[in-house]
């Protein structure tokens, strides 16, 4: 049974719109502690805007104290500029978590939405609305940045609490499964 509370941050980054979602787990009850978005695009300096993120991450992790820290990686577009600096924002907002001595755990967007909604290709009101389901709570503006980053965290935590990612953690395939678990192989 668990004592204390798990703090999850997740991050979806971005130059334009980053978005951020807390969660908070004890004894399997998942409870929303904060969701919004930070708009570095109002920056005029591009390197502002980096450390506006880096401020805002540090904020949050000071602010919280999260146990795990979890962001969207990027996905990959055909413009090189914009994956260049979704990229730059991802960094910093990383670099923040590990100053602030978390491990990171990086997920893809289709493993986001595979985890929150079953589908790996949901849209953004899919993900908003089943996370409004899962948390019980309402969401009336479309800040899709700031849901899609609650649901990062959702998926972190789904990650690291299935029955198949504890039997699996840390393991690089079948052989060292095999090796690890001799009492779970049955031989026919």
């Amino acid at each position: 049974m668990q004592k204390t509370a798990k703090i999850i941050l997740g991050i979806d980054p971005g130059t334009i719109v980053m978005g951020y979602g807390l969660i908070t787990v004890k004894n399997n009850t998942i409870t929303l502690l904060e969701l919004g978005v930070l708009k570095p695009g109002k920056a005029e300096d591009s390197y502002k805007k980096l450390q506006l993120i880096f401020n805002t991450v540090s904020g949050l992790i000071t602010k919280y104290q999260p146990t795990d820290f979890a962001i969207e990686a990027p996905f990959f577009g055909k413009n090189v500029q914009s994956m260049l600096k979704l990229g730059r924002a991802q960094g910093v907002a990383i670099a923040a978590a590990m100053r602030h001595g978390l491990t990171v755990t990086e997920y893809s967007p289709k493993k986001v939405k595979q985890s929150v909604t079953g589908n790996g290709n949901a849209d953004k009101e899919q993900v908003m609305k089943m996370l409004q389901t899962l948390l019980s709570f309402k969401h009336s503006t479309k800040q899709y940045d700031a849901t899609d980053a609650l649901a990062v965290a959702m998926c972190h935590h789904f990650q690291t609490n299935s029955v198949i990612g504890k039997a699996t953690a840390g393991l690089k395939g079948w052989d060292e499964f095999i090796k690890k678990n001799p009492g779970r192989v049955t031989k026919k």
